[in-house]
């Protein structure tokens, strides 16, 4: 209840013409909702991924002596959710495996309980390892040249001259930059005797054989200066054929005529006929246009399943992963010194103690109701989708959060952080929840197809079509009308765009 304390005005006739002003008390009720800070903290560690909420832990481990981490002991345990039916969703939603001893956070029982759980980590002391998963060091395109270089019998003027060539190769092993333009980045000397020009013009010359002698080097095609010269120099690398001989003259004179589909130019101006261009055609298509690509670090992001999903008696059970789980205790240590002080009445001189033991409190009860959330949502997805486990992205559902969310009786906005970097691993792949939900297309029957299934149809049909006479976007679009599915021409053909397929004209093959 609050109380709300105003002032009432009132004209008092026969009085005074200036008004007078009289104090007064007024109640009123009224009803508020208040963010505490352990609400807050359930919010925000719900929009966490895995990997950014063990970042949060770690900072929690280091702040807080009464919070830490169950590194071995108990393996832990593993929740599971039985499907939900029409009989009894309560009982299906109860947890098949439960922990030893339930941890009471609102009581200083229990200090002892970890949260969470898996397989639990690998002794230190355990000195097997895996002998089978030996990785090749990392090299990186400039290393590989580099080593190659070392190998050959140049002079060290000329040898240096393609270090430094391979120094101004981009990722992709282009020399970008003109050589006229790389070669205002060496200091020449003043010399009475040449002419600064004469000086230039020879240097240039060098640099253009140094740059021969870096093109001879592996990858083949390396010190290119555009994508013509690297398949050239690729096609180069091969043995004499009459593939290679059409294929050279495709790169030089027509390439740009190959990559819109334009055979009939190319076979009239070349004189060969459809199975010579073909075969010319998949020798180019062999080619790497990247060559230097192989060599680049990659950014490698790792994804952290939240939950599984498995197929138990004809039903699909999501059970939580036990490896994402934090394991998290109370301090026996602290908790003890805090419960000794609390019986000899010096609770006031452990404040703080007791302040981070209410907080070790609140982070093992909102973390542990985070992965509860996030099990009952991914089940009433996995309720939904059953096709799609079954047959795949074409039996794929329309789904909205408002299903999910009247379903488990939360909010919409609830559901939308409980699906985000959340993710499902599955026979069929890993899956962020997200993928699960999708906009929807009417179907002449009164019902609805998901855009997911819609795509993964027109991938379908694209790839059975006759190469010769590919589909168009109306054709598809017919033919999905055929099945039952109303769906614009554009519509298709912005699918197909998600679907990084090419237009009609750039699929037609000989």
């Amino acid at each position: 209840m609050r109380v709300c304390v105003g002032f009432i005005s009132a004209n008092i006739s026969g009085c005074d013409p200036h008004r007078l002003m009289k104090q007064a008390l007024q109640l009123r009720l009224s009803q508020h909702l208040a963010l505490t800070p352990q609400l807050q903290q359930s919010i925000r560690l719900l929009q966490l991924s895995t990997l950014e909420l063990n970042a949060e832990i770690e900072q929690a481990l280091q702040d807080n002596p009464l919070l830490e981490r169950e590194d071995f002991g108990d393996p832990g345990f593993s929740q599971t959710i039985e499907p939900t039916t029409s009989s009894s969703s309560a009982e299906a939603e109860k947890p098949t495996d439960e922990p030893t001893e339930r941890f009471d956070a609102d009581s200083d029982e229990g200090w002892g309980m970890e949260l969470g759980g898996g397989h639990g980590p690998r002794d230190p002391n355990d000195e097997e390892t895996d002998s089978g998963e030996i990785q090749a060091a990392e090299i990186s395109l400039r290393e590989h040249l580099l080593s190659q270089l070392g190998l050959t019998q140049l002079a060290d003027h000329d040898r240096l001259l393609v270090a430094f060539l391979v120094e101004a190769l981009n990722d992709d092993g282009y020399l970008a930059q003109p050589l006229h333009e790389l070669l205002d980045l060496f200091p020449l000397e003043d010399d009475p005797e040449i002419p600064p020009e004469e000086l230039r013009e020879a240097l240039l010359d060098e640099l253009g054989i140094a740059l021969r002698h870096l093109q001879n080097l592996d990858p083949a095609g390396v010190g290119a200066r555009d994508c013509k010269e690297c398949l050239r120099l690729q096609l180069l690398s091969l043995e004499d054929s009459p593939e290679r001989t059409l294929a050279l003259a495709v790169v030089d004179q027509h390439l740009e005529n190959l990559a819109a589909r334009d055979f009939a130019r190319i076979k009239k101006s070349l004189a060969c006929d459809d199975e010579s261009l073909r075969l010319a055609q998949d020798l180019i298509l062999s080619l790497n246009p990247r060559p230097g690509a192989a060599f680049a670090a990659l950014d490698t992001r790792y994804v952290v399943p939240d939950v599984s999903v498995r197929k138990l008696r004809g039903h699909w059970v999501c059970t939580l992963n036990g490896d994402a789980m934090p394991r998290l205790r109370i301090n026996r240590l602290y908790a003890d010194i805090l419960q000794r002080h609390r019986g000899s009445g010096g609770a006031s001189s452990m404040g703080s103690l007791t302040s981070q033991l209410q907080e070790a409190k609140w982070l093992i009860k909102n973390v542990q109701q985070r992965f509860d959330t996030i099990l009952r949502v991914s089940q009433a997805i996995v309720d939904r989708q059953r096709g799609f486990l079954d047959h795949g992205d074409v039996a794929m559902r329309p789904l909205t959060l408002r299903e999910i969310a009247e379903t488990v009786s939360l909010h919409e906005s609830t559901i939308s952080r409980v699906t985000t970097q959340k993710y499902l691993a599955s026979p069929r792949g890993i899956f962020e929840l997200k993928y699960f939900f999708g906009s929807h297309v009417a179907t002449d029957t009164g019902g609805a197809a998901s855009s997911t299934a819609i795509r993964a149809l027109i991938k379908q049909l694209v790839s059975a079509e006759n190469g010769k006479k590919p589909l168009s976007d109306s054709r598809l679009a017919e033919i999905l009308g055929e099945q039952g599915i109303v769906v614009a021409r554009r519509t298709v053909a912005k699918y197909r765009e998600l679907l990084s397929i090419p237009p009609v004209n750039l699929r037609k093959t000989l």
